[in-house]
């Protein structure tokens, strides 16, 4: 019988350091990963942790700057991977194939920061892979985007009035839709946990 795994993406400080995060859709992403984390724990499957770098860039992501770490709260057991990428996608700059294969993992779930950005491309190049996957919106994290005509300088007050700018539950949803019946499931916390998620509302 081949394993599951779970893979957190990039829940890590990097994001809480820039000012975007006040708009953060799911600010109680620890908790809910968290609850990925135990359950996953308690089936045996395997835990695999994702960190995104962008060395000598001397942003939030340079790791330099000390920023690229598990978010507190969270953090790896005994034998669990820790793997650092550099692209969009957890597979294309790191070992995770080979490590997933080394496990006889077939089948991810994913999770973690920014919904539609490294979170989906990993699921969508995963399914390419061949392994079945799970995409757990509700512990991913996005923020409202702007429009691509919108000028750089914009402030955090001229994007979210702009109504071309996309809401977090837009991007979110635009998200579902590009990857139920393709490229994964769509699933939720207390689906996969059988309990709610932290901070829901019984």
């Amino acid at each position: 019988m081949s394993r599951a795994a779970l893979v957190v993406i990039d829940v890590q400080e990097s994001f809480r350091r820039r000012p975007s995060w006040a708009y953060a859709s799911n600010p109680d992403i620890v908790g809910r990963v968290d609850r990925l984390v135990a359950a996953a724990r308690g089936r045996g499957d395997l835990v695999v942790w994702v960190l995104h770098a962008e060395p000598g860039t001397g942003g939030v992501f340079d790791p330099a700057n000390g920023h690229v770490r598990l978010i507190e709260g969270l953090s790896p057991a005994p034998g669990e991977p820790t793997l650092v990428k550099t692209s969009h996608n957890a597979f294309t700059t790191t070992n995770l194939e080979q490590v997933l294969t080394t496990a006889g993992v077939r089948e991810i779930t994913v999770c973690g920061i920014r919904t539609e950005q490294c979170v989906e491309t990993t699921a969508r190049v995963g399914c390419d892979l061949g392994y079945e996957v799970t995409f757990v919106t509700d512990a991913t994290v996005t923020f409202p985007t702007p429009h691509r005509d919108l000028p750089a300088t914009a402030t955090a007050e001229e994007m979210l009035a702009d109504p071309r700018t996309l809401s977090s539950e837009e991007m979110t949803a635009r998200t579902e839709y590009a990857l139920a019946g393709r490229f994964a499931t769509i699933r939720t916390v207390a689906e996969l946990t059988g309990a709610p998620p932290a901070g829901a509302r019984a």
